[in-house]
């Protein structure tokens, strides 16, 4: 019981700091599972988001109740624990530039993937995460595509590196830090997110699926990047165009739906 007392002597210790004027504990507490959840890959018990988050199971039992009941939450299939559901997420995409963005990527899209012979996708910066907010499947029975929702770490992501490639550099500051990444490998991604600016697109092998080359160009809005316009290119399939026609048909498929982005009024 002292433990808990010291805990919460801290927290309203910080908040006090920060200049908070008001505090609402069990609000708090419902967030503070859901970032816990948002930053794992594996589903979590209770026993073990007690362990994290220093509370009691008792006081966290009926918040996972009631986080599952209003569907943001959800038990694992393989029934490890608690994992998120798809509800934040489609929050988030109900909001205005986000649906402005698909409304004016998805037709072209449609358009590039019928040239290409190819699925394509958008992807968005999300905290220190790329996340997948639209695809499109190629013509025909067999394709590979990306799902929507997925994520990844901007460091590690060909779309992460040209979304971070057109960016600001106080923009770019704040990425690094929150992406932890520092010295030499800090360096290193900045260099090779110059390379993708001067170059104006991104092409790389997928360390994931072999036979697959992604090609990404930059949605680009007041000169930064918005989102990312990715192509998982398959080299064993009937081609409609070559890598080479497929990049440039990338390349204006993502500066037609900037100009007509540009062309809005999304704010």
């Amino acid at each position: 019981m002292a433990k808990r007392t010291d805990r919460t002597n801290k927290k309203a210790a910080e908040a006090e700091s920060l200049g908070r004027k008001y505090r609402a504990p069990a609000l708090e507490k419902g967030l503070d599972v859901l970032e816990l959840l948002a930053a794992e890959k594996a589903a979590l018990n209770l026993s073990t988001i007690s362990e994290r988050l220093g509370r009691s199971a008792g006081e966290l039992f009926r918040m996972l109740q009631v986080l599952e009941y209003k569907g943001f939450i959800t038990f694992s299939e393989t029934g490890a624990g608690y994992v998120l559901s798809n509800k934040l997420f489609a929050l988030g995409m109900a909001q205005a530039p986000v649906r402005s963005l698909l409304e004016v990527a998805m037709p072209i899209m449609r358009r590039l993937s019928v040239a290409i012979g190819q699925s394509c996708h958008i992807a968005v910066p999300s905290e220190d995460q790329i996340v997948v907010v639209a695809r499109i499947e190629r013509p025909g029975d067999l394709g590979f595509s990306v799902r929507i929702g997925y994520r990844r770490e901007i460091t590690r992501a060909t779309s992460g590196l040209v979304l971070f490639a057109f960016q600001t550099d106080e923009i770019r500051r704040i990425w690094l830090k929150r992406c932890g990444l520092k010295g030499n490998a800090a360096d290193d991604f900045v260099t090779r997110a110059e390379a993708v600016r001067t170059r104006g697109y991104h092409q790389a092998v997928s360390h994931f699926v072999q036979g697959i080359v992604d090609l990404s160009a930059p949605v680009l809005r007041s000169e930064a990047a918005v989102a990312a316009l990715t192509v998982p290119f398959v080299h064993s399939m009937p081609l409609v165009a070559s890598k080479e026609a497929a990049i440039g048909q990338v390349r204006e498929a993502a500066a037609n739906i900037s100009s007509e982005l540009a062309l809005g009024d999304f704010s």
